[in-house]
């Protein structure tokens, strides 16, 4: 099942000029403004049977024609990786990520990912939401673990894209960031971008500064390091990270973004304890609210372990100080 869409539309009168693609956005044509301003760049989207710009201010008696070409092929051979699915349907699945694993494939990442391991699992899945990032409508960071939705059909990836870009999905990650943080809650807003000097991070040193916003909450404090429920307001590369860094409590294990704080802790920390544990979202098709969680995963729950343990052994009068415990050892934050 894929989007078609009308095979030609015609404005009608009392429509005041406006740019050809905010009009088709209006008009509730199920493709994103960037899509259609590609489709208008290879010539497939035309106005009174010629190519158009995206600038071009729609007049009453315009047909306008939409054409989508046929998916690009894949040059990818699907593999046989397991996958941790909580739900599947005709039209979505829903998984549990485990850490290590790379969503799409990238230079030294041209196996394994994700997306092998979707073609191998749903027949039919190439060319969805596009070239090489078949049905992905958001992605992890390879070190991150949790819920993710996939879509199976180009209508459920449009729908389902639509709300992560109005901000309308239900999201919960669970972080062990570095030291106490004092506030019981907070918000972090910040906008960022690729970094100037360092194209390979994000920072708020960027020329092109994007909004971003993310709300903490503390769930457990511990001597040297906090668990925080995190709720990302926005969905940036590298948000929480990011976010986390600046607030001066790097994600434990960050290895980008943590500076000394990666290494905090004696008891081997492999990757940055970050876990996307709740996804909610409208079904595309059926129009019902829908919620997955996925359990913290067992690296994390071991570190949590091990900082509750200190806990207890240490007694609630040295929370503030004094002696470290056995296995973990203090490096600030």
């Amino acid at each position: 099942m894929s989007f078609s869409p009308p095979p030609s539309l015609v404005v009608s009168s009392h429509t005041p000029p406006e740019r050809v693609d905010l009009y088709l956005i209006k008009r509730g044509i199920s493709l994103s403004r960037s899509r259609i301003q590609n489709l208008i760049e290879e010539g497939q989207i035309l106005v009174n049977g010629r190519p158009t710009k995206a600038s071009y201010r729609v007049r009453e008696g315009d047909q306008i024609d939409i054409q989508i070409p046929p998916p690009a092929p894949l040059n990818l051979i699907p593999e046989e990786v397991p996958l941790d699915i909580l739900y599947e349907d005709e039209v979505l699945l829903v998984l549990n990520k485990p850490a290590g694993m790379v969503v799409h494939p990238a230079p030294g990442h041209d196996r394994g990912t994700l997306v092998h391991a979707l073609l191998h699992h749903c027949r039919g899945l190439p060319g969805i939401g596009g070239r090489e990032r078949p049905g992905i409508v958001h992605r992890l960071d390879k070190e991150t673990s949790g819920v993710m939705v996939v879509a199976k059909t180009d209508q459920a990836h449009q729908r389902l894209s639509k709300q992560f870009k109005e901000h309308t999905i239900d999201r919960r990650y669970l972080a062990i960031v570095s030291g106490k943080v004092a506030k019981k809650s907070g918000k972090i807003d910040l906008p960022i971008g690729r970094d100037r000097i360092d194209r390979k991070k994000i920072s708020a040193r960027t020329a092109r500064p994007r909004e971003s916003e993310t709300h903490y909450v503390v769930r457990e404090r511990f001597r040297i390091a906090t668990l925080l429920e995190v709720y990302p307001q926005t969905g940036r590369t590298h948000q929480i990270r990011v976010h986390m860094a600046h607030l001066g409590h790097p994600v434990v294990g960050d290895k980008v973004y943590g500076g000394r704080a990666a290494r905090m802790f004696e008891i081997n920390v492999e990757r940055q304890m970050l876990h996307a544990e709740r996804l909610g979202f409208i079904h595309p098709l059926l129009g019902d609210r829908m919620l997955f969680c996925a359990s913290m995963p067992a690296d994390m729950q071991a570190l949590l372990s091990a900082l509750q343990a200190e806990r207890r052994g240490q007694g609630a009068s040295s929370m503030d100080g004094g002696a470290e415990g056995a296995g973990l050892r203090g490096a600030g934050g």
